[in-house]
């Protein structure tokens, strides 16, 4: 087993970059493989006693027979390999909480930890019995063919609230903060004509009644969200210092919000996670990362934005760049 290496760096105050080893293992599945770490896992409080954990399907590796939530180092909950969240309730109210994700492969064996997100839930109100007013008019588009965007109108209530619930029919699909009028809903089918509802909930718990629905089809084809993914997409290499380093540059997806995040993926592996600590670029964004000292090495890189919502968007086109002697 191979250790992945962490570390983070500050570049002019702004930028944080985070490089992640890729995971090798030696599971015993047909494949030798150890299912990789779940990624965007999103934490949100639901209620004073309840977090809505979510995270996304990976793209490759094993099949994946199972998905264990962890609060702290104990266990909470399981779901089977085909969903992608979960409420962890029973919690204390007033609490800050760190939840993990693990995938675990049809031999039984698990994967690493996905990194630590942290949720707090609100204070408890006893004597709050007055659920939040229904949401104002959902509104939505089509963002390619697996997505759609949705906004609605805030809901009020006499002592806040803590979060919204979308309805795809009359299953809960995603839930937000309170402080987000906005979600990306992914994994849908092309082609496809979908209802959506949103509720507000405070915490203790009470909802309000479902927003006006919204009917919307998403795109026919395969093109994985590429409506969620930065365009404008350039690659190029420079030498310094005996070095080569891969420079980057892309405009920002359009989104219900700021987008500060964004992963690489080099030569088909997650590389490189970029979060802006201070204000991130609305138009055209740059970087350029190390990536060795050899010349002549065609790498393929491609990147996505982690939405405002705390989903991922899709791909960018993949290029390829060479470092030329």
């Amino acid at each position: 087993m191979r250790r992945v290496a962490r570390y983070v760096t500050s570049v002019c105050g702004a930028l944080l970059l985070i490089v992640s080893c890729a995971w090798s293992g030696d599971g015993s599945g047909t494949d030798g493989r150890l299912p990789p770490a779940p990624a965007g896992v999103t934490a949100a409080a639901g209620s004073a006693t309840s977090v809505h954990v979510m995270w996304n399907r990976a793209p490759d590796g094993p099949e994946v027979a199972a998905y264990e939530v962890y609060r702290g180092t104990v266990k909470v909950k399981e779901v089977p390999g085909s969903e992608y969240m979960v409420d962890v309730v029973g919690l204390a109210p007033a609490t800050r909480y760190v939840f993990t994700v693990r995938a675990r492969n049809t031999d039984g064996r698990s994967g690493p930890p996905s990194e630590g997100v942290r949720a707090t839930t609100p204070a408890a109100s006893v004597t709050d019995a007055t659920a939040p007013t229904r949401p104002g008019r959902t509104r939505g588009r089509p963002a390619g063919s697996r997505s759609v965007q949705l906004s609605w109108g805030a809901s009020t209530d006499e002592r806040g609230v803590v979060s919204y619930d979308v309805y795809q029919g009359r299953s809960r699909i995603h839930t937000v903060s309170g402080e987000r009028t906005t979600a990306v809903v992914t994994g849908l089918r092309p082609g496809t004509r979908y209802t959506f509802t949103v509720r507000a909930r405070d915490a203790a718990d009470n909802v309000s009644p479902a927003g006006a629905p919204v009917r919307l089809t998403t795109a026919p084809g395969t093109d994985d969200g590429r409506a969620t993914a930065p365009t404008g997409f350039r690659a190029a290499t420079h030498r310094a210092d005996g070095a080569y380093y891969l420079d980057l540059s892309w405009i920002p997806p359009r989104a219900d919000g700021l987008v500060t995040e964004y992963g690489i993926q080099l030569d088909g592996r997650p590389a490189t996670s970029l979060v802006w600590g201070g204000p991130a670029p609305r138009e055209r964004a740059s970087y350029s990362f190390y990536v060795g000292r050899d010349a002549g090495i065609a790498h393929r890189v491609r990147i996505r934005a982690l939405l405002p919502d705390g989903t991922w968007g899709g791909f960018s086109a993949e290029l390829t760049a060479v470092t030329a002697p």
